[in-house]
């Protein structure tokens, strides 16, 4: 099955499984190697006990077989010397058990030819057995030291087995907790992996979304991923192409109600001219002054219809962006030099500030907005006046001031600056009376590079500044 056929949700329960599965694994190798250590355990703690218990009941065997050898001869009692015989396979049994648990044979012969001592010297004369009694007293001493360094020989076998039991846990301790790391370091891993994998898709929705934003409408939207990833990109491209044809459509009404408002404003503005040149008759002074509010409104009127589509045109073209890696500086001190005319005339002095900053944009239309905003602090500069245009580099954006000395934007003004046809209250005395569009086309052009326009609060004069992202 291809991870494409499947969704978000089946990837991320896939990836807990296989976390869970393989955390499970460890645990169920540490439970098991813990039960082994434990087995291990009481198997040596039960050697331990039947080794100490074995050398503990061969000196009690020596001490009955004693008894039972010296009283025989003594008393010449042949039930009493039954009892040293079985009393001596016993011992024999326990020294064997005590060979097959590692006791060299250095130390049971000894024990055995002591043993066969003392049954020799129970056969013999009657005469004889009170100087037999004394040899087996002797021969039992004897056998008494081989029992002692029998049981010390143990205690080393017992200690030398719990010393490799206790390496042996050492052993197993530092695999299980080398398989426990490892497991939560590849656990750790394969959590890291499928976060970044499963979240590329989203960052690549998350661009998208912004690119529809910014207006960003010729790019078509084609994210693989999981399923319902691929389901939301298709759905994201439809919207693309509905932004698409809506915006076609504004645009399609615009020059359409353009066109339908400018053939009867034609017809209205000819009447007008042709009454006011007395073509109808002369004209008495009352009825000169309404063809002149006439003609002065369908001028405005013709001025409004104008920009309409002058805006129209711009904000279709913010959607048309031809980005380029374009030198800041040098496009701001081109407008400064385009408009040395202008800014001149009015005695003003215009500085470019900042090092040089390449970035990707559009360098036509961000002319065009650096134009408008210097064309704008020249209109309403005083005489004698300095506009400054600052450039700076952030760590991931870079922004442009344009600052002058003006009276600066009202307060009531301030929310709606960059909204189209909206005119301030402040304006330059003398000056024609502006369309309201300028600051809503640059307001298009730097929104649909990414970046934002926003008024700055000071003391005086207007100060606005434009941020684009994505400097280098």
């Amino acid at each position: 099955m291809r991870p494409s056929s499947l969704s978000f949700q089946q990837l991320l329960l896939i990836a807990f499984l296989l976390i869970g599965a393989l955390l499970g694994a460890a645990a169920v190798r540490a439970l098991f190697s813990l039960e082994t250590l434990l087995g291990q355990s009481r198997e040596g703690t039960a050697q331990a006990i039947a080794l100490a218990t074995a050398a503990q009941s061969l000196s009690e065997r020596s001490l009955t077989m004693e008894r039972a050898a010296r009283q025989s001869l003594v008393l010449r009692d042949n039930q009493l010397r039954q009892r040293f015989t079985e009393a001596a396979g016993h011992a024999r049994d326990i020294l064997k058990r005590l060979e097959d648990n590692e006791l060299p044979g250095e130390f049971a012969q000894p024990w055995r030819r002591q043993i066969d001592v003392v049954t020799g010297l129970l056969e013999g004369p009657a005469d004889t057995a009170l100087d037999r009694e004394r040899e087996v007293a002797r021969a039992f001493r004897e056998l008494d030291g081989h029992s002692a360094a029998i049981a010390q020989k143990v205690q080393a076998i017992i200690a030398a087995r719990n010393e490799a039991l206790q390496a042996g846990f050492e052993r197993n301790q530092q695999q299980l907790t080398q398989i426990v790391t490892g497991s939560i370091l590849l656990a750790a891993a394969m959590a890291l992996g499928f976060g970044i994998w499963l979240a590329k898709p989203f960052q690549r929705l998350e661009r998208a979304i912004v690119g529809l934003g910014e207006n960003r409408l010729d790019q078509p939207i084609d994210i693989r991923g999981p399923k319902d990833v691929r389901r939301v990109s298709q759905q994201l491209d439809w919207l693309r192409l509905r932004l698409t044809e809506l915006d076609a459509d504004k645009a399609r009404f615009l020059r359409h109600i353009s066109h339908e408002l400018k053939t009867p404003l034609a017809s209205l503005s000819e009447g007008v001219a042709v009454l006011g040149d007395g073509v109808a008759g002369a004209l008495n002074p009352n009825q000169a002054e309404v063809v002149n509010i006439l003609q002065h409104n369908t001028q405005v009127l013709q001025s409004q219809i104008e920009a309409l589509l002058s805006f129209n045109a711009a904000a279709f073209e913010a959607r048309q962006l031809r980005r380029e890696r374009t030198d800041l500086r040098a496009l701001l001190e081109e407008q400064v030099e385009a408009q040395r005319l202008h800014w001149q005339a009015h005695g003003l002095q215009v500085r470019v500030e900042g090092e040089a900053v390449v970035a990707p944009v559009d360098r036509e239309k961000m002319a065009s907005a650096i134009g408008n905003l210097l064309l704008n602090a020249i209109r309403f500069s005083p005489h004698g006046g300095t506009i400054r245009l600052v450039l700076l580099a952030l760590p991931a954006r870079v922004s442009i001031d344009i600052v002058d000395q003006g009276p600066g934007v009202a307060p009531a003004d301030r929310e709606r600056i960059f909204e189209p046809f909206f005119r301030g209250e402040r304006q330059p005395e003398g000056a024609v009376r502006g369309t309201g569009i300028g600051l809503s086309i640059v307001h298009e052009y730097i929104v649909a590079h990414g970046g934002r326009i926003e008024l700055i609060d000071d003391a005086r004069g207007a100060h606005f500044r434009i941020e684009l992202p994505h400097a280098s």
